[in-house]
Formats: structure tokens, C-alpha cells, sequence
């Protein structure tokens, strides 16, 4: 990944992120490693080959959790244990998801609470587990992850778009709950980015092309689109914003 800009503030910052080892996740995680942050992250898939890239690049090693996310009292440990490791968890990023396909018909109430406990009941439960400790450090930053499919009005995935609705009014609720503790709490809609699931399950010629059609700037966006974003709304460069909506997706959506 190349570096382009430093945020100073996020040396030696403790920075939890769900999902940390593969596709968006791990552009996250190298991406605050360069800035000199401790990093820890969870994951279902082992990820050790990943923390041994990142450990010989960068000389810091992540700190990899297995975990599934949708087992809070595991998720809460994790978190517990980052703590430990780095100190009070600063920043969160719950970018964590499944976007898997499905019908509304197809839908049963076992599929719906675990679309939802990925989506949107983890982000919640993370968010509970840092903010004491973001309190008791005078701050932090809880950044968590919706997507433009549900500005678009995408079909095929009604519960993914749904829990990534409802992932905004929860980012202003807690904003506002926790804005007095100087904790801040932006959501980020990142686009269609081009990770190695989407080109195996669901990106083709057809798809990529008209989506391209949508866009203002004509290139597919990858993983390090990102990372930028996200490092300015955790750093206190963005200290006076919260209760927001960034969008990175090449200009697709119109916000405002």
C-alpha cells in the first residue's frame, strides 16, 4: 500500500476492527499500521499468513482474534483482549458484513436474525464494549461501515440493505448519546469496491459495466479507496465531526 498522507494523532492509538484480515478489512488494518497504531482485529478465517506479512512490512504485528462476530460474549472478549494488548480500544471499525444474495420470499426467521446479527446487532454490541473504555480515555472514534445498496434501492438482498439503513440511525443515535464524552460516531457507505469475494461471486462483465456507466469518475474502486477515509475520521482531524454519512464511491449517490 503506499502512504499518503500521515495522521500524527494515530501513533500508539488501540485500533479494534471486525474483519480486519481480508478484503477491506486488512487494506484497514496495513492502513493504520502505517500510521503506527496497534492494531487488533477479529475474523471466522485464520488470518496468521496475513499478521505475517503485515509484521515483516511494518516491523508491528497485528493482533489476530478468531472470532465470530455474531457471538457477542466472544466479540466483548476480543475486545477485552485488544485492551489489554494495546491499551483502552480508541477507535472502532465495524466493517464486518454479509452481503449474501437472497429473495424476500426465500426469507426465514433463522436467515433473518443472522443477516442481522451480522449486519447491524454485532456493530451495536462492539460499539457497547468500547465506549466505557472511550470514556475512561476522554474520547474516541467508533467508525462503522453501510453501503450505498440501499440509497440505490438495490434488489436481492433485502436484509443486507435494510440492517445498512438502519445502521445510520443507530450512528446518530449513539452520536448524540455519546457526544458529551467526546466520543464520535460516523457511518461510511463505501461503493461497489472490488474485493477478491466480489470478483468471485457476483461481479461479471454486465454488472461491472453498467455500474460504471453510474459513476463520475471512471475507474472501479479497490480496497485502499478506503483507507483514507477512514484514517481522517478516526484521527482528530475530523475532531468536530460526528453523526454523519461519508460516501466513497466514485460518485454513484448524490448525499445532501
Amino acid at each position: 500500500m503506499k502512504e499518503t498522507v500521515t495522521f500524527h494523532d494515530l501513533a500508539g492509538a488501540s485500533v479494534f476492527i471486525t474483519g480486519g484480515g481480508s478484503g477491506i478489512g486488512a487494506s484497514l488494518t496495513e492502513g493504520f499500521l502505517e500510521q503506527g497504531a496497534g492494531v487488533a482485529f477479529v475474523q471466522r478465517s485464520d488470518a496468521t499468513a496475513f499478521c505475517d506479512e503485515m509484521e515483516g512490512k511494518y516491523g508491528s504485528r497485528p493482533l489476530f482474534m478468531p472470532c465470530d462476530i455474531t457471538d457477542d460474549a466472544a466479540l466483548k472478549a476480543c475486545i477485552a483482549q485488544a485492551s489489554d494488548a494495546h491499551g483502552s480500544v480508541t477507535c472502532l471499525v465495524n466493517n464486518a458484513a454479509n452481503d449474501k444474495r437472497h429473495s424476500t420470499a426465500e426469507v426465514d426467521s433463522d436467515f433473518f436474525d443472522w443477516m442481522i446479527a451480522i449486519n447491524l446487532k454485532a456493530y451495536f454490541f462492539a460499539s457497547q464494549a468500547v465506549i466505557p473504555g472511550m470514556q475512561a480515555a476522554g474520547g474516541g472514534s467508533i467508525i462503522n461501515f453501510s453501503s450505498i445498496s440501499y440509497m440505490m434501492g438495490n434488489a436481492g438482498y433485502p436484509l443486507y440493505t435494510g440492517a445498512n439503513s438502519a445502521i445510520n440511525g443507530m450512528t446518530r443515535s449513539l452520536a448524540r448519546e455519546f457526544g458529551p464524552d467526546k466520543i464520535r460516531v460516523n457511518a461510511l457507505a463505501p461503493g461497489w469496491v472490488l474485493t477478491q469475494k466480489q470478483l468471485d461471486k457476483w461481479a461479471t462483465p454486465e454488472g461491472l459495466a453498467a455500474h460504471m456507466d453510474r459513476q463520475c469518475l471512471k475507474e472501479h474502486l479497490e480496497p485502499r479507496d478506503i483507507v483514507g477515509a477512514v484514517l481522517f475520521m478516526a484521527s482528530e482531524a475530523s475532531r468536530m465531526m460526528t453523526g454523519q454519512a461519508v460516501v466513497v464511491d466514485g460518485g454513484v449517490v448524490v448525499t445532501g
